[in-house]
């Protein structure tokens, strides 16, 4: 959340931060609240310290003539007081869920536009696979291989759910694992997290977890939610505390589960694993001081390139328009991996994302740090290392051998034992 002082002080930057990234939010409405809310303290406290001076008056045991008017003073303070006491509290609950809707400033050189088609190319790595024959995509790999069952976990969850078999298992433990030795091999500290978030938590963190335009399973009737991502409880782990300035930067790791609506996905690019309701994901979150949270989030993305430099897979880097950015995110960079089966020609799909959100989760969580007898919000930032269901598109894809086989990622062999996934029994090339 922004802070609401800001708001009010830089009115016209912040309205026009809201049209950049195309959001519903009223920003003068805001306003309105914050300056009324202040007001209602001002006249709360004034009432509170004149039925404190007449409770003192009235103990001086004061003449009939003073005691009477005295007496109305009282009776006037108790019945304004609740009033403007109810009245405070209905406008900062709508205070809050107002400034919510309110995105975080967006980094001056984010590129300006409304959707993916908007984002910045930053650079490349690596060289797109050519095949002397017709590649195919995950979904009949997964298929023909007996790696991948979406028919049977359609039956038995719906859809956007699957069984990963065979092969397959050992490839995406295999992921998870070399992301993880990757990121700790760079300080982060491995966890493996809840996958169930208490819902002030998911709010704090920036998702909206009820409503039709949540992306999260809420847990009817327990004020929690299935997470979408590692960032809402690796978010929440210092929630409501003050570090101390020499414990920053901290690195933590995340392998959870991550659990999605994906409420209106569809099209092709949506199929198979790219996008379901249930995934593994290897999530990097740090908090640290302002001035460092720029570097750290340089930091990020060079990590996530050198995950997937090490698996050989073709990526380019993207810097992510205003209108693509999640409502915490000050500036955010996508790694898109070369896909072959993605479209009639192959075509790139995001597979790892890094944003800095500042002190925009760190407010509403409460997470601040100590430095020099003062107390500051830190800046929180985070970064997929692995999605693995995504991953191991790109390793079918881009390692489907001629005979039917997927060679494997040198790279990921110490953790399948296996450097093929051969071809079964029927395979039509």
């Amino acid at each position: 959340m922004l802070d609401l002082k800001y708001i009010r002080d830089h009115l016209a930057d912040v309205k026009a931060n809201i049209a950049n990234r195309f959001v519903q939010a009223d920003a003068d409405l805001v306003v309105r609240l914050y300056d009324e809310r202040n007001n209602l303290i001002q006249e709360i406290e004034s009432l509170r310290k004149r039925r404190n001076e007449n409770a003192a008056r009235m103990k001086g045991k004061p003449s009939p003539e003073e005691r009477a008017p005295l007496i109305e003073e009282g009776k006037s303070i108790k019945e304004q007081l609740p009033v403007r006491e109810e009245r405070l509290k209905n406008v900062e609950a709508e205070l809050l869920e107002e400034a919510q809707k309110i995105p975080n400033m967006a980094h001056p050189q984010a590129p300006l536009g409304k959707e993916e088609k908007d984002n910045l190319e930053v650079r490349r790595w690596g060289t797109v696979p050519t095949f002397s024959f017709a590649p195919k995509d995950h979904v009949e790999l997964g298929q023909e291989l007996d790696l991948i069952d979406f028919d049977t976990a359609t039956r038995v969850s719906g859809t956007k759910f699957y069984y990963l078999k065979n092969q397959a298992v050992m490839l995406d433990l295999a992921l998870a694992r070399y992301a993880l030795d990757t990121v700790v091999s760079r300080g982060f500290m491995p966890t493996i997290t809840p996958d169930i978030a208490r819902e002030e938590t998911v709010a704090g963190i920036g998702f909206q977890p009820r409503g039709e335009e949540s992306n999260i399973y809420t847990i009817e009737g327990t004020g929690t939610c299935l997470i979408g991502t590692a960032e809402i409880t690796l978010g929440g782990y210092h929630a409501d505390q003050i570090l101390e300035s020499a414990q920053l930067p901290i690195r933590l790791a995340g392998l959870s589960h991550c659990f999605r609506r994906e409420a209106g996905a569809a099209g092709q690019f949506s199929k198979g694993l790219y996008r379901v309701h249930q995934f593994t994901k290897v999530e990097m979150f740090v908090y640290c001081r302002p001035e460092d949270s720029d570097s750290i989030h340089d930091e990020l993305l060079l990590i996530e390139e050198q995950i997937f430099q090490g698996l050989g897979v073709p990526y380019r880097v993207v810097d992510t328009c205003t209108g693509d950015l999640g409502g915490p995110a000050y500036r955010k960079f996508d790694i898109e991996a070369w896909m072959p089966g993605r479209g009639p020609g192959g075509d790139w799909g995001e597979v790892t994302s890094t944003s800095n959100c500042t002190d925009y989760q760190a407010r509403r969580l409460g997470v601040r740090f100590r430095e020099n007898g003062q107390t500051k919000l830190v800046h929180m930032l985070n970064g997929t290392a692995c999605a693995t269901s995504r991953a191991m598109i790109v390793v079918l894809e881009n390692f489907q051998q001629p005979d039917g086989s997927i060679r494997i990622p040198d790279a990921l062999v110490p953790y399948t034992g296996f450097e093929v996934i051969p071809p079964r029994a029927g395979f039509r090339s």
